[in-house]
């Protein structure tokens, strides 16, 4: 299986992954429905970490003159540290921002640089944005799922609805091709399998437009509990892992404890903008093969009790709710308040098909109430169909019979589907579960 592990021992903000993945393999092409929408290029460059050479990625501003991009740069991003540039600027510089690891340090503050630039935009307005892009449809979904990851993270800070919620460092350009882009570099890699060591929060506090927080800032507790992946403080007194960097890896990323077991195929560094005496900043990418698992299967659970529903329609909500776009539905015997025997409906959805199944649970029951529980995956094989051809009495028929086979193409399971095995049995008088066997043993042979 095709692994990619991310070190997380100093953090991860959008810009290091974006170079991270770059190191690991991904191609910069893939990057073109991005620099084709936004104002923006992508600058990849090497630099050197205490020693180790990693890949540089900047979001540069291509047309400043449509950016909304003024000369006070007091926006609201991800690090609002207090910045001491050696510049001839007398403007604010109190960025929040996911690229702003360049704290303290000589450099060149050109306002074509993307940081924060752009209108402040709506969670609404920023997946406009994404759809307009045009892009494939399972990025797009993995787009949006990483801004409501974020929306929801602001939405709970301040206390106010996602649609409602205004972003100020993740709605400016920078952000949205941080996102985005690490979505497109995920996909060109083509892994089976993203894991990440414990990410590093860094230590002492940010300073924000709200006031001053201590590392981990609350965006970044918020997303952390989202999580399958741990966080720990340290090693420096700088905030190292960001909201966007974050978002992306909470989305995309299972935790381990330690790098797994790997045949490596290739490594790198994405670069970040600190530059500490003892830690290099880099965020390490390698690329290797694993032994054979599961397939990771996002998804969603859906719940509701019933207690006043007749057993007609009980029995008709599996096809009702398959037709709708339903996984799985299990139906369960439960006692329920004043010891009134009652049915828990579990069904298994894709997020994307969640409002429309949902919407059809409570037509067909007349439930007050769906929960969404926090179910945020599954672990399945790679399953396909075989159809066989049993000899019987001089005649042949047919029965389909589903094969399970982990990411190594290891086929572990071998199951006859029974309405197939049904007919069968009923044109021979022969038992079903004979025709079962029979068929299951013609795979093997």
């Amino acid at each position: 299986m095709k692994t990619l592990a991310f070190d997380g021992r100093m953090g991860a903000s959008g810009d290091m992954i974006l170079g991270a993945l770059l190191a690991a393999g991904a191609t910069t092409d893939a990057l073109a429905p991005v620099v084709d929408t936004l104002d923006v290029d992508y600058d990849v460059d090497t630099e050197m970490k205490n020693g180790i050479s990693a890949t540089r990625v900047v979001v540069r501003l291509t047309d400043v003159n449509n950016s909304d991009h003024s000369h006070d740069h007091s926006h609201d991003h991800d690090h609002s540290h207090d910045h001491s540039h050696d510049h001839d600027h007398s403007h604010d510089h109190s960025h929040d921002h996911d690229h702003s690891h360049d704290h303290s340090h000589d450099h060149d503050h050109s306002h074509d640089h993307a940081e924060g630039s752009g209108p402040l935009r709506s969670y609404t307005e920023v997946l406009e944005i994404v759809e307009s892009m045009e892009l494939p449809a399972a990025i797009e979904q993995d787009a949006k799922a990483v801004f409501r990851l974020l929306g929801e993270a602001e939405a709970s800070v301040h206390g106010t609805a996602l649609d409602e919620t205004h972003f100020h460092e993740v709605g400016a350009d920078d952000a949205i091709a941080d996102v985005v882009g690490a979505c497109l570099l995920f996909d060109d890699l083509g892994v089976d399998q993203i894991v990440t060591t414990p990410l590093a929060t860094g230590g002492g506090e940010a300073s924000m437009s709200h006031g001053t927080y201590p590392v981990p800032t609350p965006a970044v507790t918020n997303i952390a509990a989202e999580a399958e992946w741990e966080v720990r403080g340290g090693p420096v007194g700088a905030e190292l892992l960001t909201p966007t960097g974050a978002a992306i890896l909470a989305y995309f990323a299972d935790g381990n404890e330690t790098l797994p077991t790997l045949r490596i195929d290739r490594s790198g560094y994405g670069a970040g903008g600190y530059d500490f005496p003892e830690h290099p900043n880099v965020l390490r990418s390698i690329v290797g093969q694993s032994r054979g698992g599961l397939v990771r299967d996002d998804i969603q659970v859906l719940e509701t009790n019933l207690d006043d529903v007749t057993p007609e329609v009980l029995g008709g909500l599996h096809d009702a709710l398959t037709d709708a776009g339903a996984r799985d539905v299990s139906i369960l015997p439960v006692t329920m308040k004043k010891s009134r025997p009652g049915h828990l409906v579990k069904v298994i959805v894709k997020p994307e098909d969640a409002q429309r199944v949902a919407q059809r649970l409570a037509e067909e029951t007349g439930t007050l109430g769906i929960r969404k529980t926090s179910v945020e995956h599954r672990f399945i094989a790679q399953r396909e169909f075989e159809t066989v051809s049993l000899k019987i009495d001089g005649d042949s028929y047919d029965v389909r019979v589903k094969l399970a086979r982990d990411t190594d193409d290891n086929m572990y399971d071998v199951s006859a589907e029974y309405d197939d095995a049904a007919v069968v049995a009923a044109k021979t008088g022969r038992p079903t579960r004979e025709i079962l066997r029979r068929a299951e043993n013609a795979i093997d042979q």
